[in-house]
């Protein structure tokens, strides 16, 4: 198109106003919607593109765009069962009630119905969660990163230090490191031992070198890396025998209430993780893990310990800043009451549902998807994995169901579907694992499938 022509496709371009006019919706959105598209087809026009085609039915197109929800559910069919950027671990059914229930209206977050007077949210957690780990108290904050940062605070804080061991100067996702959680504690980090090799000896120089200014030693799991070989490191039970405050950050809230079957047998699922029960029988003074991992409930940090740190860290100002919000309360609440049932518990709550799941269900599973899409599906081997940091170098066998296609046009076609489908490619196919996926998302997923493969 020529300069002329160019001219003559601007100027036929409606006003804002005109186009919005023949939007039925709220004004505002129509004229964000009206406003979107005319510009698309100005900068078409100025790149040398078409001039033509319907510009009322792109701007309710992007209208539609505008009035979807940005946090939408999707269908996890990567068999990664605790995928970080897809919200980590779902809820179970009695979880969803409870911050239903709570949702709804107004609740008793902080006060004592029994004496009328204001009470303290972690009142609704913290005995349960002591009757379940053996510890003396609880706290519960927003996330487990949370959770690190104010324990250091509340046991060490400005003017004492902490004592890492160098092979645990881990970075969590999202870039945030140890070392910059403890110096926002406003204590000081004393490294000791090397990457791959720490003794009892090297804490025990450390303590002797700071002469009483040590506030805590720190215990940090590698939760999504291992370090294997030549390596060598301290248990926690010999950290507690040191005279010092200890506290373990064991990354994914591992319950030793989980069922036996669940540790050992034919098709367990290997132990790879600290028990949060074992920190705290091992003599810790806080404890800390996340509520959104292996633990299966909502986005949280947990605390526990002894009672006096507990205390500590619930008068700090920072437990203000990160405390919990009424509805992850609830449904932390109603998770850990399954844990009381160690059964119920596997069977109810999806992230151990989906680690223990039997390998018949799985095929049987693979199977009805692979029927339901019909020609273009086909059933492999292959591989779950834990994800979120938890377990990372295991790998949970099972069967998938491979698409047949270009894989990067399938996997956008899936994603951009309604629900959208998330799907991880291997070995150049689109993977459809039912480890990851309900009885209830199945014939969504059949149906997306369908779409994806016919366009």
């Amino acid at each position: 198109m020529g300069a002329r022509g160019d001219a003559a496709a601007l100027r036929s371009l409606p006003a804002v106003h005109e186009l919005a006019a023949d939007l039925d919706a709220p004004h505002h959105l129509a004229v964000a919607a009206a406003r979107r598209a005319i510009d698309e087809r100005r900068e078409a026009v100025l790149a040398g593109g078409p001039a033509h085609g319907d510009l009322v039915a792109r701007a309710r197109e992007l209208l539609l765009e505008l009035e979807r929800p940005s946090l939408r559910p999707v269908l996890n069919a990567t068999g990664v069962i605790l995928h970080t950027n897809l919200g980590r671990a779902p809820l179970a059914r009695s979880a969803r009630e409870a911050v239903a229930r709570v949702a709804q209206g107004y609740s008793n977050l902080e006060l004592d119905l029994d004496s009328g007077q204001r009470g303290s949210r972690h009142a609704h957690v913290a005995q349960l969660l002591a009757e379940l780990s053996g510890a003396e108290a609880a706290i519960v904050v927003n996330n487990g990163a949370g959770a690190v940062l104010l324990a250091a605070a509340a046991v060490a804080g400005p003017g004492r230090a902490i004592i890492v061991a160098r092979g645990q100067l881990v970075e969590i996702g999202g870039g945030f490191r140890i070392p910059e959680v403890i110096a926002q504690s406003g204590a000081r980090l004393i490294e000791v031992g090397t990457t791959n090799r720490t003794r009892l000896a090297d804490y025990e120089r450390a303590l002797r070198d700071a002469d009483g200014e040590v506030g805590a030693i720190m215990r940090v799991h590698q939760s999504n890396f291992r370090t294997v070989g030549f390596v060598e490191d301290v248990p926690v039970e010999a950290l507690c025998e040191l005279g010092v405050p200890v506290i373990d950050d064991i990354g994914s809230g591992w319950l030793a209430s989980q069922p036996a079957r669940m540790f050992g047998g034919e098709g367990a699922v290997p132990l790879d993780e600290p028990l949060l029960t074992a920190s705290v029988a091992a003599g810790a003074t806080l404890v800390c893990c996340s509520g959104d991992k292996l633990l299966g409930g909502p986005q949280g940090g947990l605390i526990v310990g002894r009672r006096e740190a507990v205390a500590a860290a619930r008068r700090h100002p920072l437990a203000r800043a990160l405390r919990i919000d009424k509805l992850s309360l609830a449904a932390l609440e109603a998770t850990l009451r399954l844990y009381r049932d160690p059964e119920r518990a596997l069977r109810e709550i999806p992230v151990l549902a989906m680690l223990a799941a039997d390998p018949e269900t799985l095929s049987a599973r693979a199977k009805r998807i692979a029927a339901g899409i019909g020609e273009g599906a086909g059933i492999v081997a292959a591989s779950a994995k834990v994800g979120g940091g938890a377990l990372p170098l295991l790998e949970l066998a099972g069967p998938a169901v491979a698409l047949e296609g270009e894989p990067e046009a399938l996997a956008g076609a899936l994603r951009a579907g309604e629900p959208p489908v998330i799907v991880r490619i291997h070995d150049g196919q689109v993977l459809l694992d039912p480890r990851t996926l309900t009885e209830e998302e199945l014939p969504l997923l059949v149906r997306a499938a369908r779409a994806a493969l016919a366009g």
